[in-house]
């Protein structure tokens, strides 16, 4: 890792990049993951047995949501030290400080569900092919891979892309399948990061969303002749290792 951004990732939280207000204080509720809670719920399988690894995971706050959802078989890393910190702090210990490829250099087929989670926007091309081989592999036959990345082809993706030093690229739905397809993924999907509905002000920012989007993608859907467009500054993509369809 280079040195500038080893700088960085060792003052995450320090910087302003992560975290935000949370601190060792800070009661954690699953009603403020409102977006974790819905993904959970809709992309997970119903056993709470499953085999968890969140690479990435920060302060904790996915670990967290599965936790208090039963899924109970979930590790976690990240290379930030101040992160690891604070997620320890919170009562989060199975998030251990450690780089993504050291933690998976011997999980064979050791998972049911990978997250990657805000983290394939830091590495190059030729690292981000790398961890996703890695990831394929530790991965068990029907297993699931979680994906939540900058989207270029959204109003404000760039807003995303510069917002952090550390970032190397965003991607379209387009490009992300293409480095899926290529370590061996199949089925994979993009989903709009459209707002979550948990209340009155997120039931009237879903409707703005709806009706200030439309312009733009009439405007795309005249030029390429598709309908299915994604315009948020982020978009969660989820794929499998299996090619059998369900």
């Amino acid at each position: 890792m280079n040195d500038w951004k080893k700088r960085l990732y060792d003052g995450y939280i320090s910087t302003g990049q992560a975290a935000g207000k949370i601190n060792r204080e800070t009661n954690l509720a699953i009603s403020n993951y409102p977006f974790y809670k819905q993904l959970i719920k809709k992309h997970l399988f119903q056993s709470k047995n499953i085999v968890i690894a969140d690479l990435a995971c920060g302060h904790g706050a996915l670990i967290y949501c599965l936790q208090q959802l039963g899924f109970k078989n979930v590790q976690g890393v990240d290379i930030s030290p101040e992160q690891i910190k604070l997620a320890h702090d919170l009562g989060i210990k199975s998030a251990t400080c450690l780089d993504m490829g050291s933690f998976l250099k011997e999980q064979n087929k050791a998972f049911d569900v990978v997250f990657l989670m805000d983290i394939l926007e830091h590495l190059e091309k030729g690292e981000l092919l790398a961890l996703l081989d890695q990831v394929y592999v530790s991965l068990r036959n029907d297993g699931i891979i979680i994906i939540h990345v900058p989207n270029a082809e959204g109003l404000f993706g760039m807003r995303i892309r510069y917002g952090d030093l550390t970032h190397e690229n965003c991607f379209t739905s387009r490009s992300i399948e293409q480095a899926l397809n290529a370590c061996g993924f199949h089925h994979v999907k993009c989903f709009e990061d459209k707002p979550v509905i948990h209340g009155a002000k997120s039931l009237i920012r879903r409707i703005l969303w709806e009706l200030l989007t439309a312009t733009s993608r009439l405007l795309l859907t005249a030029e390429t002749g598709f309908t299915h467009h994604i315009l948020s500054q982020n978009m969660l993509v989820v794929a499998k290792t299996s090619v059998a369809t369900t």
